[in-house]
């Protein structure tokens, strides 16, 4: 009995220990969500504002007016930049955005020549592991995350597509929301998509300061820049509201588990004390007798 209640002890003081761990983790995960979360907020009204100017842009144009970068060509080869995390303790965030790129890969691009530019070390040990044909280049991106290191990754993409090596781009990564539930994505990043015009809408007359041509080849790279570091702030954010998530189920399942070993510790104690007595009175009754 004594070594019954030695092991219910110990496993009561690992679980303690867990659950310390458990609870410092998601206090740091929901100071680093608070700062992603500002940075992401103040980007996205400006991002999707630009990416809406240079989709009505492109669908305005003339059609004697070629955007190489909005190219639309027969695809055989894709590229498509999966953005994961670092590390995990995070649930099943990196997973689901894995998922969320082999679901688009399966739809889209089963016979294609398909190119995976992981972001974040999760994503690339996956893909590496099963065989996928990845650019290594990219993928410690967040041990630096800044915006003039995402546009290393953002330049090659649209590089690459305008030498032909790719004849698609993709992103998929999570979109935050709130710390407790992020929305995985897939969406076209090169050619750059035209946007349907509705029956009846009027044609947008743009007025361009200095030419044309100069201001566009000066205005897409930028805007493509942002428009995957944005989706790097949202999954940075993402990222960090799921593992604040988990470490809060954690520290919850860990206090269940808690008051069951303890329950079990008494229960055991109580009848370790009953069986003393027992003895005792047994002892004390035979010297009698």
């Amino acid at each position: 009995m004594s070594g019954q209640l030695k092991e219910v002890r110990l496993r009561i003081q690992s679980v303690t220990s867990t659950q310390q761990i458990t609870k410092a983790m998601k206090m740091v995960s929901a100071a680093k969500l608070r700062r992603a979360q500002d940075a992401i907020l103040q980007m996205r009204p400006y991002t999707q504002k630009m990416q809406e100017m240079l989709s009505n842009i492109v669908s305005s144009l003339s059609d004697n007016m070629v955007l190489e970068l909005a190219d639309e060509r027969a695809i055989e080869r894709v590229l498509i930049i999966v953005i994961t995390s670092d590390r995990g303790t995070c649930g099943a965030y990196n997973t689901n955005v894995i998922k969320a790129a082999k679901q688009l890969i399966a739809d889209k691009y089963a016979n294609k020549d398909v190119t995976i530019l992981p972001i974040g070390k999760k994503g690339y040990e996956y893909f590496v592991k099963h065989g996928y044909t990845v650019n290594a280049d990219y993928w410690s991106m967040f041990a630096d995350l800044g915006f003039e290191n995402v546009k290393r990754a953002a330049i090659y993409a649209q590089q690459a597509f305008l030498n032909k090596e790719f004849d698609k781009v993709e992103l998929a990564y999570s979109q935050f929301k709130n710390a407790a539930t992020q929305v995985f994505v897939t969406e076209e990043y090169l050619p750059i998509p035209k946007v349907e015009k509705a029956e009846n809408q009027k044609e947008t007359d743009f007025i361009f300061e200095p030419s044309k041509d100069t201001l566009i080849a000066e205005l897409m790279p930028r805007i493509l820049n942002t428009q995957v570091y944005k989706a790097i702030l949202d999954a940075h954010a993402s990222e960090h509201g799921a593992r604040m998530t988990a470490m809060d189920k954690a520290t919850e399942n860990a206090n269940e588990i808690l008051k069951s070993l303890k329950i079990s510790y008494n229960r055991a104690r109580q009848a370790a004390i009953t069986t003393e007595l027992t003895e005792i009175v047994s002892g004390a009754a035979a010297l009698q007798g």
